[in-house]
């Protein structure tokens, strides 16, 4: 019987990070039990570099791109996490609220917008509840609720185009507000790849819903992971559960793939592979993988993993003791090895970070971030945008410094952690005259801006920290690596559109489909959480209180950088969005034999 025709999409956006808090596990009677998690107490400052042309950075409609880091004033100083989407941002502040901006086209922010000016302004969105977690991916949005719920809005989309987001009769479609996900259990973490949605329940199930044409799912054969199946979109849009014998702890969401930390300290992953770049070898190399296989590559090294993200062709380790390791495609110096040719076929330390202790990574479709304890942040890969941070639009091939206002650099204030977008980037940095200690804090205030409002909000969260238990831009033009591959056609539509990479080709790739999941249910700590301190120049104490700060003006530096005139790809198929004219590099295709065809 020949294998079904898998159809490539031809573009991504989408950064997928690691849940902001780390979920416990409990054993009871050899049963695996993860505790809802609580939000982040550590309150701090959002900073933006990058693209910015529908409002992603939130530094208003004066700046709509940055070389340099930037604060997002309009937040104020009370967020405790951030996450960068495709061509949008969504924050988490301290009272459990959640805030958007940035492109709403297929309804990623979660809210009614009535211009360019009211997307590019943060303000917050309408949930049942306080929200603990946070994650964003291409054109959706989620967060994790404080009684195990989970609530999601925006779309997905696939090689066709957008997907939706829910099963409306026998249609896909898309919520521009949030919309509780139907899952059977409380869950305890979240993570969003470029187009789909990976949920960790409270007894190590994992969860999984949106596209699954590069196996991203983890649950549904090459034949069944299309929208053209029997099934359809009941298939893709309805969450459900991914075989794995031992279980998970913890969960991480790439552009195209899934890897999971199960309860034998192990990593599993599926989806693609073309590059090596989940640590999958031998004959199930550069194929896409459509059930749970185990990281062999990781394994080996013997590490503790503390947290995973994956690019699109790219993935970075971090391990309990701070290193962090490469793997996948060296283009453009992702990887962070310096200027080396091939690939990384095994996960490699970066050598220039093995003298510091990284607490945050992250990823972007061509590019890397990570935060050390001491509050450097480092950035390597694709620049073209700005996205890198460090005041040009260049390419590094090493870990770089990255350029932060004056007075954001520690001990002052401490970078915590990054997430990285479609074509911006995103920091939380901390700011430790806004932290609730654990004992009573010393008599004498770094600072006396602390209000007492402030004190008072800091007692709430307190007493709802035990929730109930309730019923460039890679603009490559492609994804895979041959010769054949045919580089993408240039269109002539200028809209903006929610689009990550533009990345086209259509190459054939092998699958594997076996499930080697072999592992037996076993308790495992998870990673601790990473403490930063850290203290701040005074900044609009409440802004974060008000539900419309449309009347703060952000600095209106414009430091707009030229980039490759030649190289603009404006559209690539009637089956994906466009990239609002941002420069596309060419890549070469990937080596395939099988007729699999996928794309950023």
């Amino acid at each position: 019987m020949p294998a079904a025709r898998g159809v490539k999409r031809t573009a991504s956006k989408s950064s997928a990070t690691a849940a902001p808090t780390v979920p416990k596990n409990k054993k009871k009677r050899g049963a695996i039990q993860l505790e809802i998690p609580t939000a982040p107490k550590k309150r701090g400052r959002v900073l933006t570099c990058g693209q910015g042309d529908v409002g992603q950075l939130g530094l208003g409609e004066d700046v709509i791109e940055t070389t340099k880091f930037k604060y997002v004033t309009a937040l104020g100083d009370k967020i405790v996490d951030v996450h960068a989407g495709g061509m949008h941002t969504i924050a988490l502040d301290s009272s459990g609220k959640v805030w958007t901006f940035g492109c709403n086209d297929e309804g990623a922010l979660g809210r009614a917008t009535s211009g360019d000016s009211d997307e590019g302004s943060p303000r917050t969105v309408a949930l049942p509840g306080k929200a603990v977690a946070i994650a964003a991916g291409d054109s959706h949005s989620a967060a994790l609720l404080h009684n195990g719920d989970v609530y999601a809005w925006g779309a997905f989309r696939d090689s066709h185009g957008s997907m939706g987001l829910v099963v409306r009769g026998r249609a896909g479609a898309a919520c521009a507000a949030p919309e509780r996900v139907p899952v059977p259990e409380p869950c305890a973490d979240i993570a969003s790849g470029g187009d789909h949605l990976v949920i960790l329940s409270t007894s190590g199930a994992v969860y999984t819903m949106g596209c699954g044409e590069q196996g991203q799912l983890g649950r549904l054969s090459q034949r069944s992971a299309s929208r053209d199946a029997r099934q359809g979109f009941s298939a893709l849009l309805v969450p459900s559960k991914v075989t794995l014998k031992a279980g998970a702890s913890r969960v991480w969401a790439g552009y195209h793939a899934t890897v999971v930390l199960d309860n034998n300290d192990r990593l599993y992953a599926w989806g693609l592979n073309n590059y090596g770049q989940l640590g999958i070898t031998g004959e199930k190399r550069k194929t896409a993988l459509f059930s749970p296989t185990e990281c062999d590559a990781f394994s080996a090294l013997g590490a503790a993993w503390s947290s995973v993200a994956c690019g699109q062709h790219h993935s970075l380790a971090l391990d309990a003791k701070g290193q962090v390791y490469a793997i996948g495609r060296c283009e453009y110096g992702r990887l962070g090895l310096g200027d080396r040719v091939g690939d990384a076929e095994v996960p490699e330390p970066i050598p220039k970070l093995q003298n510091k202790k990284v607490v945050s990574i992250a990823a972007g479709t061509s590019n890397s971030f990570a935060v050390t304890d001491t509050g450097e942040v480092l950035s390597w890969g694709m620049g073209s945008e700005g996205q890198l941070g460090t005041g040009q639009c260049a390419d590094a091939a090493e870990p770089t410094p990255a350029l932060t206002p004056p007075g954001a650099a520690p001990p002052a204030t401490r970078p915590a952690r990054i997430s990285a977008g479609g074509q911006h980037t995103v920091l939380l940095q901390e700011d430790s005259s806004s932290q609730k200690e654990a004992s009573p804090p010393p008599e004498s205030e770094s600072s006396e801006q602390k209000t007492e409002s402030q004190s008072t909000e800091d007692e709430e969260e307190e007493q709802e920290a035990s929730p109930p238990k309730r019923a460039k831009t890679e603009q490559e033009g492609e994804i895979s690596s041959t010769s054949s591959a045919q580089p993408s056609e240039l269109g002539g539509d200028a809209k903006p559109q929610k689009v990550n990479g533009d990345e086209k080709k259509e190459t054939p790739m092998e699958v594997d489909e076996t499930d080697s999941n072999t592992q037996e249910q076993k308790n495992t700590e998870t990673e601790p959480e990473t403490e930063t301190k850290s203290a701040d120049e005074q900044t609009d104490t409440d802004q974060t209180e008000q539900e419309t700060p449309a009347d703060i003006k952000p600095e209106t530096d414009t430091s707009s950088q030229g980039t490759t005139d030649s190289e603009t790809l404006d559209k690539t198929d009637g089956t994906s969005n466009s990239l609002n004219g941002t420069p596309a590099k060419t890549l070469d295709p990937l080596p395939s034999a099988s007729p699999l065809t996928t794309t950023a």
